[in-house]
């Protein structure tokens, strides 16, 4: 009995290659929702809107302080026992929405702290200019505040990436579910898992350039 079947692995890769597309959606579905979510809620906080900004540090309490496959069956299991229309919600959706909440949480605390570091005299001089709080972000503080935010923010998209691999348990069919199918009707699963260490650190390591490119680019424009 071979110890290391490197033939099972030739075939397996191009299997799992085919659902690495649905990995990628969705962790890039799942990157935008959380970058939008995230952006308000660093807004919201930063400018100390009533009520808003205490229900908004729940949230970011409440998804930095529980577990993502928690999150996962909390949303996909548990509320549709009181929310009836959601179970005409499939799985890859709820994976997507619960990975873009979570990493809103993150995404908005990375942001609500590059915001800080921004010189307050330059919100003052917008506002001595005539513009409003949010014109004032959008055109001066925000594109200074994500450039600080950059490697935060390539992390949590990287931490997307792999909490994507907890979607297979609420039955999305990606990467991480071809894995332990394929291992399971073989029991080859050291070979399998040996394949899913590879790919999502590639991915890592693509991350970490592109974020190297995207700090020397944005260092040049500012």
């Amino acid at each position: 009995m071979k110890i290391f079947d490197l033939n099972f692995i030739t075939n397996l890769i191009p299997i799992m290659l085919k659902y690495l597309t649905v990995t990628l959606k969705m962790s890039f579905l799942a990157l935008l929702l959380g970058l939008v979510l995230g952006i308000i809620i660093a807004l919201v906080v930063d400018a100390k809107v009533p009520i808003l900004n205490k229900l908004s540090k729940v949230y970011v309490s409440f998804f930095r302080g529980t577990p993502l496959v928690a999150q996962m069956f909390f949303i996909y299991f548990g509320l549709i026992q009181v929310i009836p229309s959601l179970k005409e919600l499939d799985s890859f959706t709820a994976a997507v929405i619960v990975l873009g909440l979570n990493s809103s949480a993150y995404f908005s605390e990375s942001l609500r702290g590059a915001i800080s570091s921004v010189d307050k005299g330059q919100l003052e001089a917008c506002y001595a200019f005539g513009m409003t709080y949010t014109q004032a972000m959008i055109r001066v503080i925000l594109p200074q505040a994500i450039r600080v935010a950059i490697p935060a923010m390539m992390n949590t998209f990287a931490d997307i990436i792999k909490g994507s691999a907890l979607a297979f348990t609420i039955g999305v069919t990606e990467i991480m579910a071809t894995a332990q199918s394929e291992a399971a009707a073989s029991y080859k699963y050291l070979e399998a898992f040996t394949c899913i260490i590879i790919i999502y650190w590639s991915l890592s390591l693509l991350l970490s350039f592109i974020q190297s490119k995207l700090e020397v680019k944005m260092s040049k424009a500012y």
